[in-house]
C-alpha cells in the first residue's frame, strides 16, 4: 500500500482575488485572470480542507 501526494492544481490569493493555474509544460504557476495586487504577499487558499495524501 502506497500513499500518492497529489499536490494542487489551483490557488486563489485570499487577500487580493489572484487566481493561478498549474502549468504542466512550464512546470510552474499561471495567473488565470487578473494579476491582483502585485506588491500582495499572497495568502493561498490551500489550507486544512486540501488533502493532498491518496491512498
Amino acid at each position: 500500500m502506497g500513499v500518492t501526494i497529489t499536490p494542487p492544481k489551483e490557488r486563489t490569493c485570499e487577500l487580493c482575488g489572484r487566481e493561478e493555474r498549474w502549468d504542466e509544460e512550464a512546470d510552474g504557476w499561471r495567473i488565470t485572470g487578473t494579476p491582483g495586487n502585485v506588491y500582495c504577499i499572497h495568502e493561498w487558499d490551500i489550507n486544512g480542507s486540501f488533502v493532498p495524501l491518496e491512498e
